[in-house]
Parts: structure tokens; C-alpha cells; sequence
């Protein structure tokens, strides 16, 4: 279990290409007083050049937790998964799918290509303060997170 007190900070990354989304997700995730530290990127190229650490996000640490839109630019995050999934630097690394999507494809393809948990954004302001309020303290809280460097 993840222990909030012991400083241990928690790297988030959020692949979201709505900015008030992305918006109200981080402010939902800064609010809570677990330490983390969320990244955001707005496309899926952007999302596995981040996760490889290529080019402007070299720097960049390995993310702790995926929260995945589905619907993306450039690369959707059906692709995102497949491919983080299918390589064995990433694999591990748990994906909460957050999208508007409530389609049955959408659900059984993110759990065959293995997505931890699929989550539809609610359309209510509150509630979907709640619900990101709820995947921060299940997986910063109640989880045992795999070791950033375990590869």
C-alpha cells in the first residue's frame, strides 16, 4: 500500500485532449491531500513519447498510474493501450481508462487490451469530482503500485 505520509510521491500520467477535462481532472487530483505529481499530455504520440521518454520528455519520470482518454488525436487511446501493453517496459504500469465513452466495444476492447479499470466520465460536475477523487485513493492509497523501476 501506498503510505501518503511518507513522502513517497506518486507520478500521474493524464492523456487528455479536452482542456477543461484535463483541467477539472487535475484540479480534482490536487485537491485531495495525497502527494502526487500529474503530468498532462493531449495526444497519444505525445502520450508514448512520454512514456518512452523521447525527444522533450526525456527528462521525464516513469508515471506511477495511466489515466487514459479513449478518444485522442494523432494516436486514440485504443492504440495507446495496445501498445503500451505490448511492451515489457510499460506493461506494468496500471491504465484507468476516463472517457465518455459507455459503448460495450469500448469496454470489452480497453479490458482485451488489458486496461485495469474503465471509468465513464459523469457529466455532473460533482460527481466527476468524486469520481477522480475515488481512482486517486484506490490507487494511491488502497494499492500496491509495482515499483517505478521494476521492469
Amino acid at each position: 500500500m501506498n503510505d501518503p505520509v511518507s513522502g513517497y510521491a506518486v507520478n500521474i500520467l493524464l492523456v487528455e485532449d479536452n482542456p477543461a477535462d484535463a483541467r477539472l481532472t487535475f484540479e480534482a487530483l490536487q485537491e485531495y491531500k495525497i502527494r502526487n505529481q500529474v503530468y498532462v499530455v493531449n495526444d497519444g504520440v505525445k502520450a508514448m513519447a512520454f512514456l518512452r521518454r523521447q525527444d522533450a520528455y526525456a527528462a521525464m519520470p516513469r508515471p506511477d498510474l495511466i489515466m487514459l482518454d479513449l478518444n485522442l488525436p494523432r494516436k486514440d487511446g485504443r492504440e495507446v493501450l495496445a501498445e503500451l501493453k505490448s511492451d515489457d517496459n510499460l506493461k506494468r504500469i496500471p491504465v484507468v481508462v476516463l472517457t465518455t465513452s459507455q459503448t460495450e466495444e469500448d469496454i470489452l476492447k480497453s479490458y482485451d487490451l488489458h486496461a485495469n479499470c474503465f471509468i465513464t466520465k459523469p457529466l455532473d460536475l460533482d460527481r466527476f469530482f468524486y469520481v477522480v477523487k475515488s481512482i486517486e485513493n484506490f490507487w494511491m492509497t488502497i494499492v500496491t503500485l509495482p515499483p517505478a523501476n521494476g521492469q
